[in-house]
């Protein structure tokens, strides 16, 4: 299987080095790479030259914190441009709803439209390049990204780890966009009835790593093999054996990232 979304620049060298190498007799045998800002995006080129053909890289700026200085994202924009050739995405990008919500918790204000020029600047940044974009947007964001992807004439998305309300769900299906579930679908409702809805063509596992995760994973440090779970939990939601969920989840990624 292919693990749609892992953050590969954010595990312990000592972890990662085990981690890459065990993966082909685990199952595993690519990984799309995101990227959380430039050094970042320069640590998942190296481990994509390291690992040539396992890691598939994209290059971003992850919304969930502070905003880049006007000369960092001039620069990180003509680094995106000038390494076009071998990443497959531009990710990951998005808006900030976790920062903005612990900001709202603490009864701080907060200032959307800079992180909303930065993501319109990303999005037509793809939009010149070619690139498929990894998305970082849930509940109401989802809409204005929604928005955004349109006025960028960009149709191929994928909204990573999504959640959001029903109307959002149906515009993101019309529009042919890509969602992709974490181990969480092994035990939150929430996710799981999303699965059942959202067309299982459109639909690639992920880890998120090395975000953690419960349930049966509490206490494990988050590996790609744990999409063969994912697999396994969102074919039973369709009726699928583990084998046909796991082909099905592999080449839609295939389909999306053109691997």
């Amino acid at each position: 299987m292919i693990d749609a979304h892992i953050h590969l620049d954010q595990y312990e060298d000592h972890v990662l080095s085990s981690l890459l190498e065990g993966l082909p007799a685990q199952g595993i045998e690519s990984l799309i790479a995101v990227s959380m800002n430039l050094a970042s995006s320069k640590r998942t080129r190296e481990l994509a030259a390291s690992y040539p053909g396992l890691v598939k890289p994209a290059y971003g700026f992850h919304p969930e914190q502070a905003l880049p200085a006007e000369e960092e994202l001039n620069a990180l924009l003509k680094w995106i441009t000038d390494h076009a050739d071998n990443m497959v995405a531009i990710g990951e990008i998005g808006l900030p709803y976790y920062s903005r919500a612990e900001a709202a918790a603490r009864g701080e204000g907060w200032e959307m439209e800079p992180y909303l020029g930065l993501l319109d600047r990303l999005l037509g940044l793809a939009a010149r390049l070619g690139k498929p974009v990894v998305l970082h947007a849930v509940y109401e964001d989802a809409w204005t990204v929604c928005d955004l992807l349109e006025q960028h004439g960009l149709t191929q998305a994928h909204f990573h780890w999504f959640k959001g309300p029903a109307a959002t769900v149906d515009r993101m299906i019309n529009c042919g966009y890509y969602i992709s579930f974490t181990p969480d679908i092994l035990y939150e409702p929430e996710i799981q009835e999303l699965a059942r809805r959202y067309p299982p063509e459109l639909v690639m596992a992920e880890t998120d790593g090395p975000w953690p995760f419960e349930g049966p994973f509490t206490g494990r440090t988050t590996h790609p093999a744990m999409v063969h779970d994912v697999a396994a939990a969102w074919g039973a939601l369709h009726g699928y054996s583990v084998p046909e969920a796991q082909a099905l989840l592999t080449a839609n990624t295939v389909r999306f990232y053109g691997l």
